[in-house]
């Protein structure tokens, strides 16, 4: 297959004498890199967002523009991107670790376009899902391919920055969501408006895939297919001169330690010290989305509604989720840097517990009124503040970070089944629950965050400033002790 173009802008100067590139242009080259491979993180935070503000539309009936949604399909309708993510994240995980993590990322910008095109074009709810299920595909695609792409480019003082960046996409794209389907609904008459909200999507589809061409392939997955030369070409476009040569030797190293393995697979599940790594990545993946936060960035309109507000101040109300989202995960990416992952993640535990229990308490404690609103509005502005900022930006930087090269697709793949298997559950559950008992629907969630908090005190290491190989070395070491 013949290489990627390199990134490099007209009359910039060639490589050094050593042949990589110069350091000025290093920096450069990784932002553009991040930027056009987060697109599948915008695309991603897009797709799961923007059905918060479609769902109230499809829930007016056939005659009305809609799909005559109950509270049951509208659940269907969420969940079922959901459930085509978790197999998608299976899928390309896979994917990703035979044809290559930018072959797959490409391929995927194709499913979201078409997975767009066909929810924002569906005649009636068997479609609906069908497309929405193809939509999951892509998405969960993008959420295991993504970050580890991003990760294996990295160096390794500034991987956090760059994989997170990732995670700063998808609340974008959610921010994207909100904030056009608040504009749609004010600008555009009821019949079929959700129809706009969902094909916008098709747009940064074609951009993420025109991006993917001129993209290098993570040096990790070509070195372990044995492509070391094509390996050292992409290092030297994204290292500072000096480092290419120590880093390909590391690699290479694990490489040939790797060499003798068999095929990854659920067979090394019987190894003690990687049974632990993704008992480690499924917990980090599950628990996040145990936390209750997609009952709020899929339902905050829903849950307000139940609050007493009117459709319109709902929908625009959400939009101060996906700006306190943004910045909540700016601040993580900066915390990063300065702090541990796994202290901002036992400090976000406690954060997202403590609000939930807010939330609850304003729901079942205060009558329907414009204050119980918006306390409920800002416990969830607080919840998101903490989940953004100290457990999102950790969970996916450390879920692309600790899996062993051999079997960092597969296990990726795994840990993100997880995700949007919690993911699923969630999105099914909640709207009946939340119509059904209300307020203490949040009570459930701030108990399984309890439980979350003992699980990461006693299973989760840090992983800060060490090479990937630097980590599985550590795992490898606990074992044997």
């Amino acid at each position: 297959m013949a290489m990627a173009p390199r990134l490099s802008q007209p009359g910039q100067r060639g490589p050094d004498l050593d042949g990589t590139a110069p350091a000025k242009h290093v920096d450069r080259r990784l932002r553009l890199i991040t930027l056009i491979a987060t697109f599948g993180g915008l695309l991603f935070g897009y797709d799961t967002g923007v059905i918060s503000g479609a769902l109230p539309f499809m829930s007016l009936s056939h005659d009305e523009g809609g799909l005559g949604l109950t509270p049951l399909t509208e659940g269907v309708v969420a969940s079922s991107l959901v459930l085509g993510a978790a197999f998608g994240a299976l899928l390309g995980g896979r994917l990703a670790d035979h044809y290559g993590r930018r072959r797959t990322i490409s391929a995927l910008a194709v499913l979201f376009f078409v997975g767009a095109l066909g929810t924002a074009l569906a005649p009636g709810l068997t479609v609906m899902v069908l497309f929405r299920v193809l939509l999951g595909l892509a998405v969960g695609g993008a959420s295991a391919t993504v970050p580890v792409f991003l990760a294996e480019l990295a160096p390794a003082e500034r991987r956090g920055r760059l994989v997170t960046q990732n995670e700063l996409m998808i609340v974008t794209g959610q921010l994207c969501a909100y904030t056009s389907n608040a504009v749609i609904a004010e600008t555009i008459g009821e019949a079929g408006i959700w129809r706009w909200m969902l094909a916008i999507a098709t747009v940064p589809a074609v951009l993420l895939w025109i991006g993917m061409l001129f993209v290098p392939e993570s040096p990790r997955w070509l070195a372990a297919h044995g492509r070391t030369d094509e390996a050292a070409e992409t290092l030297r476009q994204v290292r500072a001169p000096g480092t290419v040569d120590a880093e390909l030797a590391e690699i290479e190293h694990r490489v040939a330690a790797d060499a003798s393995e068999p095929r990854a697979g659920w067979n090394d599940l019987r190894t003690p010290w990687i049974r632990r790594i993704v008992i480690v990545g499924l917990g980090l993946a599950g628990l996040s989305q145990l936390t209750g936060v997609n009952s709020i960035m899929y339902f905050a309109p829903t849950i307000l509604l139940e609050t007493g507000l009117g459709t319109q101040a709902a929908l625009t109300a959400t939009i101060a989720n996906g700006v306190v989202a943004v910045i909540a995960v700016s601040c993580g990416i900066w915390l990063l840097g300065r702090h541990g992952r796994r202290q901002m993640l036992l400090v976000g535990q406690i954060g997202v517990t403590v609000s939930l229990a807010l939330i609850a308490a304003a729901f079942l404690l205060l009558p329907q009124s414009p204050l119980r609103s918006y306390l409920v509005l800002a416990f969830m502005l607080t919840f998101l503040a903490f989940m953004q900022c100290c457990i999102a930006t950790v969970f996916w930087l450390m879920l692309s970070e600790i899996f062993p090269l051999r079997l960092r697709g597969f296990a990726m793949g795994v840990s993100v089944f997880g995700t949007w298997t919690a993911n699923f559950a969630v999105t099914l559950l909640f709207p009946p629950l939340i119509s059904t008992i209300g307020g203490a629907t949040f009570l459930i969630f701030a108990a399984i965050n309890v439980a979350s908090f003992v699980f990461y005190v006693r299973m989760v290491p840090e992983t800060r400033g060490r090479s990937m190989e630097a980590i599985e070395d550590s795992f490898r070491a606990q074992s044997a002790a």
